[in-house]
């Protein structure tokens, strides 16, 4: 599946500042790790963040906010998509990621 360019530049300037990022290409979309543990990504023209088992259904309560499938229908729980309208602004953006990141900060290092 193909990813929206203008989305991940988006999210590249939103990570700017996380040090240790690196991107890559997997599940069919483009993943943003830091510390080598994914934080979100761009698959379409939708946000892929990792919110975490316990973020899970209070991300899933928002607004524009789905759950990933996978190929053959499993559903990650811990990973939310966000459609578009969720992320218009900067703002918006901003503030998923810092969710992804958050997370992120939770896991021990690889």
């Amino acid at each position: 599946m193909a990813y929206d360019e203008a989305l991940a530049a988006r999210v590249r300037n939103a990570l700017s500042d996380a040090g240790e990022l690196r991107e890559q290409k997997m599940m069919g979309a483009l993943c943003f790790m830091i510390g080598d543990h994914m934080c979100c990504g761009v698959t379409g023209n939708a946000l892929m963040v990792r919110v975490g088992r316990d973020g899970y259904d209070t991300a899933l309560a928002e607004e524009h906010v789905r759950p990933m499938e996978m190929t053959g229908g499993r559903r990650p729980r811990g990973f939310v998509l966000v459609d578009p309208p969720g992320i218009g602004t900067d703002e918006a953006l901003h503030r998923w990621i810092r969710r992804g990141r958050t997370f992120v900060s939770t896991l021990p290092a690889k």
